[in-house]
């Protein structure tokens, strides 16, 4: 078959489209890796959304040579010319290369306007040499368009636990376990053997307090583990576990983590922030009283409304300020607008994504590209916290402010009239040219007494200020900014909820002139209203990560199109139902899945389901895990016997801080006794660095850490074997287990490891104390693979 030259180089182009996406250039969305997705979405997108759109999309009042440049369909259909647009891996023949080069003036793109900058066409290049990979597929985005399908904007769904077949009577007594196995049995899965007693304690008592168990503890457990009341040894360890006050510093550390508290204000000046810790100390009572959840996210956004003159609510409002702060002071007006634009911006990221999962700040420019949230219901949402400032506040009880008042009060006014009289003198002496003794006598009185006075006044202890916010009355419409530039303010929104899911929930819309504080008030009463079904999917969602390890939902702050989707759709349903039934308390919620038969299996490996799904995200074993950067810090000290169990109060910590306009951490070589609390106690300055804790991927809470990463680099060692806090607990530990004989060596694997030593153990401890000594041996069990993981 023969082709004219034109229809040859046509065919010629196609072929190459279609086989670049055969390579993976121009890939279905799915299939894209997370980096290509992101380059697009920030450097090709907006520039095709702001300079193309308007002559090359479904919104043109008239396509341009029938170009569509918002689909990769649209440039891999191409216009009139009936070529593609772009040949993925090729820039030098893609025609809108060449166009946005301006290469030739009559397909110049954009038409009759400067060329597009430089680096903004090195990047399409760049973009087109990648493959051109696109996102944009027209099913999908019609998908993400229609607000009715996506599975996290449902209402929660009614639940049944399934019956199916071949149910093994143990895993059909709780309704968990009963997903989790009809899923296997579709994959054609089995579970595992259930976990042995020593195993299942320590997974236990880690996931629910990030403590080791006691060596007695354990032993009592194993002892009596086989007999017939199993079940109710089991539910007597999770329920003693659960009251345990470290259950809330272990799960307190999550919700931290999810809400970016830090202490210190972070950008170029990074100072610290010496009163946030009452939040800190708030969380952990909070999860420890098993407070509603409900309540719990209506107090971090409007406690000071629901509970004034109360510091157990009110100091929950330090969750609006618990994120970085700019406050270099610049005084240029623009800066100023773009520093405050970007403060509450942290405010709506952090709200949105902690109860909602939703990435609502992807709208702050224009619609958000993937989720239907339009940028007025950003601005909506902005519109809650205009009212929000950065700082501190006296938070008292009413009986604190009256005893502060009854002692200043007689102080200051004796010093404002001590400091009047003082006045008078200075114009009765001004009158004597010189002064006379006396009237010099007198000033020296005077100022004798006003210092006293002056003296006694500060001596008042003064009332608790604490790094929660103030709130100031709103004077001004909030305005959409129009690409999210605040000195291109646009129409004027009112505080409202997001318009996808007002036919689910129940929706508001406060007056523009609403109080500052009924817009933060409403706001929580819609997240954690009926109907709304994010917000008990998501927190269900993280209840079972820091179980399991990963979510249901492996994406746990974004249950957006972008995110993943559930492994369990009807088991996080289930999961979601059960904690409003609970009066949203989560102590139930951990009892269910601590006592289900899914949880207690046992970690060990199997390499024929391993095919089928290598990470076990069907549950088909316990995923094992590595200790978080707490709990391996937290576990050396409880070993050696050096652990600090002191709750509470201003923290410790393992940095020297200075301070010359700006901020230094120097990380300790040698942190010393005083340092030995929990690592939740730990005061966690922005962008420091210290040892053990950031080597073990302790997040820097610039930004919220909804999931941990879990590395494994040689720094981690080097740490472990040669820091100074290993060769001290290494020390303590030797002290502890009291000799070099057999005893001794077996008191060392019950302190570190909650077990007996094997024969093989014993001669070869035995052999390595002999020739080095207990330091080195017990320097070794710091370092054991045992110690740091969690089967």
């Amino acid at each position: 078959m023969a082709f004219s030259p034109p229809e040859f180089l046509r065919t010629t182009r196609r072929l190459f489209a279609a086989l670049a996406v055969l390579a993976g250039g121009g890939a279905w969305a799915a299939d894209l890796p997370p980096e290509q997705v992101q380059f697009f979405e920030q450097k090709i997108r907006p520039v095709l959304v702001e300079h193309c759109y308007e002559c090359h999309s479904a919104r043109a009042k008239k396509l341009k040579a029938g170009l569509r440049l918002d689909s990769r369909a649209g440039w891999q259909r191409g216009g009139d010319s009936g070529e593609p647009a772009i040949v993925p891996g090729r820039p030098n023949a893609s025609q809108l290369i060449q166009a946005v080069r301006h290469e030739d003036a009559d397909t110049a793109m954009p038409p009759k306007k400067p060329k597009l900058p430089d680096p903004v066409i090195a990047d399409f290049v760049t973009w087109v040499k990648m493959g051109a990979p696109d996102p944009r597929d027209g099913a999908l985005e019609a998908k993400r368009a229609d607000k009715a399908t996506w599975w996290s904007l449902q209402p929660l769904a009614h639940a049944e636990p399934p019956t199916p077949r071949d149910l093994p009577e143990a895993w059909a007594q709780n309704p968990i376990d009963r997903f989790v196995f009809a899923k296997l049995a579709e994959k054609n899965l089995t579970p595992s053997e259930p976990a042995d007693p020593r195993t299942l304690m320590r997974r236990m008592t880690y996931d629910l307090t990030g403590l080791p168990p006691a060596p007695e503890e354990v032993a009592e457990f194993s002892r009596t583990y086989p007999i017939e009341n199993q079940k109710s040894k089991i539910e007597n360890l999770v329920d003693r576990l659960l009251a345990s006050p470290h259950y809330g510093e272990h799960w307190g550390r999550h919700w931290l983590d999810v809400v970016r508290f830090g202490e210190s204000t972070g950008f170029e000046r990074n100072v610290i922030t010496n009163n946030a810790w009452p939040f800190r100390d708030y969380v952990i009572c909070s999860l420890n009283e098993d407070k509603p959840f409900d309540r719990f996210i209506t107090e971090h956004l409007a406690g000071d409304v629901i509970g004034k003159d109360d510091p157990a609510v009110e100091i929950g409002t330090a969750f609006l300020v618990a994120g970085p702060y700019d406050n270099v002071g610049n005084q240029d007006v623009v800066a100023q607008a773009n520093i405050r634009a970007a403060t509450l911006d942290d405010v709506i990221t952090a709200t949105a994504s902690a109860f909602l999962g939703l990435t609502v700040n992807c709208a702050r420019c224009h619609h958000h590209k993937f989720d239907p949230i339009p940028t007025e219901d950003y601005y909506r949402l902005r519109a809650a916290f205009e009212g929000v400032r950065h700082g501190e506040r006296v938070v008292a009880t009413p009986a604190e402010q009256q005893r502060f008042a009854d002692a200043a009060q007689p102080l200051e006014k004796r010093r404002a009239e001590l400091a009047a009289a003082r006045e008078e003198l200075k114009k009765a002496g001004a009158a004597h040219a010189p002064p006379t003794p006396e009237d010099t006598a007198q000033l020296d009185e005077s100022k004798r007494q006003l210092t006293e006075a002056e003296a006694a006044l500060r001596a008042v202890p003064p009332l608790p200020r604490v790094w929660a916010g103030n709130f100031s009355a709103v004077k001004e419409p909030t305005r959409v900014h129009k690409g999210g530039d605040p000195m291109k303010p646009g129409e004027p929104v009112v505080p409202a909820s997001l318009a996808v899911l007002d036919r689910i929930t129940a929706p508001y819309a406060l007056p523009a002139d609403a109080p500052e504080g009924e817009r933060r008030l409403a706001l929580a009463q819609w997240i954690t209203g009926a109907g709304n079904p994010l917000t008990a999917r998501v927190l269900a969602n993280r209840v079972w990560q820091h179980h399991f390890g990963t979510g249901l939902v492996d994406t746990p702050s974004d249950f957006g199109f972008l995110g993943s989707q559930p492994t369990h759709p009807k088991l996080l349903d289930f999961l979601a139902q059960r904690l409003i039934a609970n009066g949203w308390k989560l102590k139930a919620l951990h009892r269910e899945i601590l006592l289900s038969q899914t949880y207690r299996q046992s970690s060990a490996a199997r390499e024929d389901a391993a095919r089928t799904d290598k990470d076990a995200r069907l549950l088909w074993r316990f995923p094992p895990r590595r200790l978080s950067a707490e709990e391996v810090r937290d576990t050396m000290l409880a070993v050696a016997g050096k652990l600090d169990l002191r709750m509470g109060g201003p923290g410790f910590r393992l940095y020297r801080y200075a301070e010359d306009n700006v901020a230094t951490y120097h990380p300790l070589d040698a942190p010393g006794p005083e340092t030995y609390r929990r690592a939740v106690y730990h005061q966690n300055a922005r962008a420091s660095v210290v040892d053990v804790l950031s080597d073990f991927d302790l997040p820097d809470n610039a930004f919220p850490a909804p999931r941990r990463a879990s590395t494994t680099t040689p720094l981690q060692a080097l740490t472990m074997f040669n820091h100074q806090f290993t060769l001290d607990l290494a020390a303590a530990l030797a002290a502890r287990m009291g000799g070099t004989d057999e005893a001794a060596i077996r008191r060392a694997f019950a302190f570190a490891f909650q077990r007996e030593p094997t024969a093989i153990e014993i001669e070869s401890s035995a052999a390595l104390l002999a020739q080095h000594g207990p330091r080195a041996f017990c320097r070794g069990l710091l370092n054991a693979s045992e110690l740091l993981r969690l089967e």
